[in-house]
């Protein structure tokens, strides 16, 4: 019996096996600590991850829907009969209004703008985006032009006599050019963008001064607040060419902006990027087949604009001083200004001005 129990291998007899080490335990144990541990980091790590993209991904929907309600909409394009067809490309009418409304009397002070009530375009843009690189056209303010349904009078006149439908309209009337999309803004809307941005950088050949408008700002490189360059943009009675020194300007300033808001340090900074959509958006009007994706674009064609394949050019003119019943006006080259709209139009390369 006794020697049947120290050999017969009974659990706990005095013969039997000693018990495994627990390291080598094949059932478990702590032997399988260790891997549990490392495959429950790795499940942390990856859900880590997941929930970080999640969040990134419906902060970015989230951010896109907010800015898209934030935008106003007006009915600015219409068929109308005659219209110009669909052409290759697509085309932006920029207009920026000079409307006085909702500023206090110290604004209008502080702004240089006067308490005038009409609602007239300081600025008139077309931005044509195409297969040959974007093109940045302006229009004189002051250009003599048929307005449909009021006779003869300067294009600007067509913004106060019927609004955003009647200037897109006498714009595709008289250049054959079909507009697809409408950009608006006013006064405080160039404050407010400049502003949010912490200013926009421009670079001046000879100082700009003029009483009118507010500005005095000197030759060089510097970084211009909301007022400056709402001053700047402004100025023509003190330039050489009056509206079409104004225009270059303008130009220019629009590029810097597009440049300022496409940044890194723009875009990567939210603390910088909403106060700038903030602003933005609460400063642009636009038609109603317009949306945030829209405006994006235009954004990037305009700063694509200053590169070796963007070209600014303006309506070439006749005569910038031509008398009518309108005053002091500017007529347009007949030959060379068909020949431009027929290029944007069609999207043809724009050769650069010589």
């Amino acid at each position: 019996m006794s020697s049947t129990g120290r050999s017969g291998g009974t659990p706990g007899a005095y013969g039997s096996e000693p018990p495994l080490p627990p390291s080598l335990n094949p059932r478990g144990g702590p032997a399988a600590g260790p891997p549990r541990r490392r495959r429950n980091r790795w499940r942390i790590v990856r859900w880590t991850v997941a929930v970080l993209v999640l969040a990134l991904v419906g902060g970015a929907v989230g951010s896109y829907l907010w800015a898209d309600r934030k935008i106003r909409h007006v009915d600015a394009i219409t068929d109308w009969s005659g219209r110009p067809g669909n052409g290759p490309g697509t085309n932006w009418l920029l207009v920026g209004s000079d409307s006085r409304a909702g500023l206090t009397e110290q604004q209008e002070r502080d702004l240089h703008v006067g308490g005038e009530s009409g609602i007239n375009t300081d600025t008139i843009m077309v931005l044509h985006e195409g297969d040959n690189g974007p093109v940045l056209m302006s229009i004189p303010r002051d250009s003599y032009l048929p307005i449909p349904g009021h006779g003869k009078n300067k294009i600007n006149a067509a913004f106060a006599q019927g609004g955003p439908q009647l200037l897109v309209q006498t714009v595709e009337q008289n250049t054959g050019i079909r507009i697809d999309h409408y950009v608006e803004v006013g006064f405080t809307g160039i404050v407010d963008v400049v502003d949010s941005l912490g200013g926009v950088r421009m670079c001046l050949d000879r100082p700009v001064v003029d009483a009118k408008s507010g500005a005095d700002l000197p030759a060089g490189c510097r970084d211009l607040n909301g007022t400056q360059a709402l001053a700047l943009v402004r100025t023509r009675y003190s330039l050489p060419d009056s509206d079409l020194s104004r225009i270059g300007n303008q130009q220019a300033f629009l590029q810097a902006l597009a440049g300022e808001v496409l940044s890194t340090s723009t875009l990567l900074d939210p603390f910088v990027l909403y106060p700038f959509l903030s602003a933005a958006l609460g400063a642009l009007t636009v038609d109603r087949g317009s949306s945030l994706w829209t405006l994006t674009r235009f954004g990037w064609q305009l700063d694509k604009v200053s590169g070796s394949g963007g070209r600014t050019v303006t309506v070439p003119i006749a005569d910038q001083n031509h008398q009518t019943p309108a005053g002091s006006s500017i007529l347009w080259a007949p030959t060379a200004s068909k020949q431009l709209f027929e290029q944007i139009q069609n999207d043809r390369p724009v050769p650069a001005p010589s």
